[in-house]
């Protein structure tokens, strides 16, 4: 059976849809976000992780690698990535998990299977499986199925989505999706292009089109201090809001760095180095923001 790429299946999420679900995020992104928690969730490819950290320079790794990717010496562990084919050999020496992989080739049917253990648990919150990523619309054909799968289980279905993809993928798969976790990521469009690559009117477009369809969203809105931490891009949250007929809520998500350790451990560098949580009352002064513009209700995510 076809195999496509996922790299989580977390359970027992509170955050993503009503009640208790099981997200399955799927790997690769249209959109390169600067401020991304899941740098993993961007390349659709496997890829590897190295926490330096959790190296104990047993060598290991050295002895498994098919290509010599990896040096141990008495004073470091050097990781050349340039003939690295991610064959995952390395990690499966390493007794530390300094080398994990990041992305697992799936059938629908082997994550159904594993979504349906926790059936007892969606029926007794409301919950259900929740599509995420990545942006599961990259892999369109993969997530229609796994979510055609859901619905013949009988479950609550959310997705996940940046917004960007074809129309008609959205026309297809709408049927199928109870709830939408449409992404706001930035009202002006040449700031939304310098913070994720791409501007910001297809995404627009799709949401107020899925709107008029009649399909539910709730507005996902990552707010990062310095970039669009500004009263404007409230406004334009609110504004938004207020436009669609069948939004459910506004959902605040507060900047974290966690992503930025990932990258590193990917072989990249951090793009919002320094750049640390928000405080609480600073989190509070948004919502507040944004709430006094709109009926819509407004939390954190």
């Amino acid at each position: 059976m076809k195999q496509n790429t996922i790299f989580n299946i977390q359970k027992f999420c509170i955050n993503d849809g009503p009640g208790i679900r099981t997200t399955v995020f799927l790997k690769g992104c249209p959109l390169n976000c600067i401020w991304c928690h899941n740098p993993e969730s961007k390349k659709i490819e496997p890829q590897l992780f190295y926490n330096k950290d959790k190296c104990i320079g047993c060598g290991r790794c050295v002895d498994a690698c098919p290509n010599t990717c990896h040096t141990v010496t008495s004073a470091e562990h050097l990781f050349d990535r340039t003939n690295c084919i991610v064959c995952g050999a390395c990690a499966d020496a390493c007794v530390t998990e300094a080398l994990e992989r990041a992305g697992e080739k799936k059938t629908v049917d082997e994550i159904i299977t594993e979504v349906m253990k926790d059936e007892i648990f969606y029926q007794n919150s409301g919950g259900g499986m929740t599509l995420s990523g990545g942006e599961p619309m990259l892999q369109f054909s993969f997530a229609y199925d796994l979510m055609k799968a859901a619905k013949e289980k009988n479950l609550h279905t959310c997705m996940e989505t940046c917004g960007f993809a074809p129309w008609e993928h959205f026309e297809k798969i709408a049927p199928l999706v109870d709830i939408f976790l449409y992404d706001y990521k930035e009202t002006n469009p040449q700031k939304h292009k310098e913070f994720t690559g791409v501007t910001n009117e297809l995404i627009l477009n799709n949401l107020h089109t899925l709107d008029d369809m009649g399909a539910n969203t709730v507005l996902r809105c990552p707010i990062i201090p310095t970039l669009n931490d500004r009263e404007d891009h409230f406004e334009g949250i609110a504004n938004t809001a207020n436009n669609l007929k069948n939004i459910m809520e506004i959902n605040i998500e507060p900047y974290h760095p966690l992503g930025s350790g990932k990258s590193v451990m990917l072989g990249g560098e951090d793009p919002l180095k320094g750049l640390t949580f928000p405080e609480n009352e600073t989190i509070e002064q948004w919502i507040s923001s944004i709430q006094e513009k709109t009926k819509v209700l407004v939390k954190k995510a």
